[in-house]
């Protein structure tokens, strides 16, 4: 049997022991200790499984309980890289490799960084990842001794990389699977060796909490997948209090963040190439800033535990993936854009005669539009958050799933749900919404040619209070009549507490 040496680290504090534990929960008590060791990469490849997050399979009401994000094999392929030549060789594209093939840029590459995993224990066999658990001797036995030393006996049978589980394996990845996907048949591999940092039966819960102080919290570039282990973390009430200086606050912004720059780089978005992402003055555009805040508003917006306030459609816990959430934003905008441009109203052509042109449209692009402005776009938001909330059954978005997993800033997989999103659209209640919405006079209060009661009127949407100003408007645009949208209109009036004056 072949055994590697490890050492205990003590990293328990007395006020471990006030922690509540709940198994059901996922969070039954932790280990007093890790453990320290190293072993040749291709080995603990062949020890480890990945739990990665995943849409497949889900059922509403459900916990997702894997903890990676989506493999994405070029960083794989990059880390491979960087091991055999490191920095700037392994940056470099395939044109400027032949250029600079030289012994200055190549050299290679560190990986000290420990990889953090669970090793699971025998004494809770009954542990299972979706429905499958560690064989019979296929668990890996840690034997502690005196001082700080232990030994990890590794399963019977195992000699080398070739080996394999007979169904869970025993080790599950926390941190690190990108490094680990590095090695995978990488014969000139088979001694290198990486640090390792294993945990003994720790629950689920416990490592979601890991994963998120690892790669999370501490910096703000790696946390695309926080916002989607909101489900399993939930049981940490530090974490669920939606405090502005809290950690929900952080990843919030962040994907809020994410999903602008999709908005401002995807082709088909209407916002393409049209957001002032640096905040520069003079650019007649949306603040970049002004739509992060925006969404944080509406559609990333906490859930209240007020009875009839409605929350964020993105922040309710379903499974929607990144690309979704920014596909849903630009399918319903590009709607938008398209009516409006088709629009012969009063006030589209007084825009239009105002600014000249029809391309891109100054009803919507346009100095005096609405649509331009911070507190236009958190109208729009606004408005088609509530009606989606409150419509989501009729819509069926929970049933709205894409054949492709993607992150907010997976482009292919923004496109591949822009499709998806149309097809389970087409026809249906937004098309209604949307074609109100364009009807609604988006013209600024400084639009040439306002009478004073059209321009007193509007300037009550600027400062602080034209955010709620304008979403009562827009509601009441789109309550009246006995259409079937008024009705849900008139429903989120109800919901704000608006008077219908």
């Amino acid at each position: 049997m072949r055994e590697i040496p490890a050492l205990k680290v003590y990293q328990w504090l007395c006020e471990w022991d006030e922690v509540p534990v709940d198994e059901l929960a996922m969070r039954r008590q932790p280990p007093r200790h890790f453990y320290l060791f190293s072993m040749p990469a291709r080995d603990l490849r062949a020890l480890s499984g990945i739990q990665r997050r995943s849409t497949i399979g889900r059922q509403i009401g459900t916990i997702d309980t894997g903890i990676q994000r989506h493999h994405e094999k070029r960083r794989s392929s990059e880390i491979y890289d960087y091991m055999h030549f490191g920095f700037p060789y392994a940056g470099f594209s395939s044109q400027d490799r032949e250029k600079f093939a030289n012994a200055d840029s190549k050299m290679p590459g560190w990986l000290p960084t420990a990889i953090v995993v669970n090793i699971f224990d025998p004494k809770f066999s009954d542990d299972d990842r979706k429905g499958r658990c560690v064989a019979e001797g296929d668990h890996i036995r840690i034997q502690d001794r005196d001082g700080p030393h232990a030994v990890l006996r590794l399963p019977n049978g195992f000699k080398n990389s070739a080996w394999m589980p007979k169904a869970l394996p025993p080790i599950e990845v926390i941190d690190g699977q990108h490094r680990l996907w590095a090695v995978d048949d990488a014969d000139d591999l088979e001694e290198y060796e990486l640090p390792v940092v294993a945990f003994k039966g720790l629950d689920l819960s416990w490592q979601a909490y890991l994963f998120y102080t690892i790669n999370i919290r501490p910096k703000k570039i790696n946390t695309s997948l926080a916002f989607d282990l909101y489900p399993l973390l939930r049981t940490e009430k530090w974490l669920a209090q939606h405090k502005e200086g809290g950690a929900p606050r952080v990843y919030r912004e962040t994907r809020a963040q994410e999903i602008v720059q999709s908005l401002y780089v995807h082709r088909e978005s209407p916002w393409h190439r049209h957001i002032n992402v640096l905040g520069k003055p003079g650019q007649r555009m949306i603040r970049q800033a002004a739509w992060i805040r925006s969404l944080l508003a509406t559609y990333i917006k906490p859930m209240s535990e007020r009875r009839n306030a409605i929350g964020g459609l993105f922040s309710q816990d379903r499974d929607w993936h990144g690309a979704q959430q920014v596909a849903f934003i630009i399918y319903l905008g590009r709607m938008l854009r398209d009516q409006i441009k088709c629009l012969h109203e009063s006030w589209a052509e007084a825009i239009r005669k105002e600014e000249g042109g029809h391309d891109p449209d100054p009803a919507f692009y346009g100095k005096y539009s609405l649509l331009n402005t911070d507190q236009g776009i958190r109208g729009f938001l606004s408005i088609t958050n509530d009606l989606s909330v409150l419509g989501m059954g009729e819509l069926r978005l929970r049933e709205w799933i894409t054949d492709e997993f993607g992150s907010p800033d997976d482009q292919s997989a923004i496109t591949v749900a822009i499709e998806s999103l149309s097809l389970h659209c087409q026809d249906s209640l937004i098309d209604e919404w949307i074609a109100q919405l364009a009807t609604f006079d988006w013209r600024t209060s400084a639009t040439p040619g306002l009478d004073e009661r059209e321009r007193t009127m509007k300037q009550t949407f600027r400062g602080s209070g034209g955010y709620r100003e304008i979403r009562r408007r827009l509601l009441l645009h789109l309550a009246m009549g006995e259409s079937h949208a008024s009705a849900y209109a008139k429903r989120a009036l109800s919901k704000q507490g608006f008077e219908r004056n």
